[in-house]
């Protein structure tokens, strides 16, 4: 990416609990991730103009707590990635991750290429694609989304990818038990478990981040039948040997 992108709003500095939410090593890269955000993704329409402010509060820093509710050395899909919320972030927080980023837009796969080119993440790959277009090929320890959909909706395009021991982990707002009574037929009908609701980053930062998780009640009775139809295949800019296993 070049630098000579208009700076029309300025990325903010760094919060101190950026130091508690990054490792050392890590939050030079996350500072330059905030930046690109901040300009590239605010010419390019990923993010809006008035969030360019708030970024490590609203966008950053929440993303990255989500990592609390991921076991070491996941397989993680972030579907519909957008500008990398959370999927970048986690990658830059947890280097242990092997990230597949899902995002059906040229624009954004196309930034989200860049930004893992230029921050050197090579636990990530980048997949044009909708979800639905992995199942039957993918399976991963933890799917995770943020603002994409309602949670049975979400359910639709994420448990075909979660491993039999693996979960759904996504980031939601005050809503979250009112969309957790309109899935209940989705739920059932998955197999999934009691979601569960959780508040991320207590004692950690100012403003907490809702998420919900989800995985199967009986993991020995899942199965994925491969799928067959009019869903696209997905088409990945990066491949990594055995990115959809879990690493041993």
């Amino acid at each position: 990416m070049t630098d000579d992108v208009s700076r029309e709003t300025e990325t903010p500095s760094v919060p101190g609990e950026a130091r508690r939410v990054f490792p050392s090593d890590r939050l030079p890269l996350a500072e330059r991730y905030a930046e690109l955000l901040g300009t590239e993704g605010v010419v390019r329409g990923l993010i809006g103009p008035r969030e360019a402010p708030r970024l490590w509060t609203r966008h950053v820093l929440n993303c990255a707590v989500l990592g609390e509710w991921v076991p070491e050395g996941s397989t993680v899909a972030d579907i519909g990635s957008g500008a990398g919320l959370p999927g970048i972030v986690l990658a830059i927080a947890r280097p242990d991750l092997a990230m597949t980023l899902v995002e059906p837009l040229l624009r954004r796969t196309t930034f989200l290429g860049e930004v893992v080119d230029e921050l050197g993440l090579d636990h990530v790959e980048v997949v044009r694609g909708r979800a639905d277009a992995l199942h039957g090929e993918r399976r991963y320890d933890v799917v995770t989304s943020r603002a994409v959909a309602p949670l049975g909706r979400l359910l639709e395009w994420s448990m075909p990818l979660v491993d039999a021991h693996g979960a759904l982990v996504a980031m939601k707002g005050s809503s979250v038990a009112a969309e957790i009574e309109e899935a209940a037929p989705v739920l059932e009908r998955f197999g999934c478990a009691t979601p569960e609701v959780r508040e991320l980053g207590v004692d950690v930062l100012e403003e907490t981040t809702g998420a919900v998780r989800v995985s199967w009640a009986d993991p020995a009775s899942v199965s994925w039948p491969r799928t067959t139809g009019a869903a696209p295949r997905a088409t990945s800019s990066r491949r990594r040997s055995g990115s959809s296993r879990k690493r041993r």
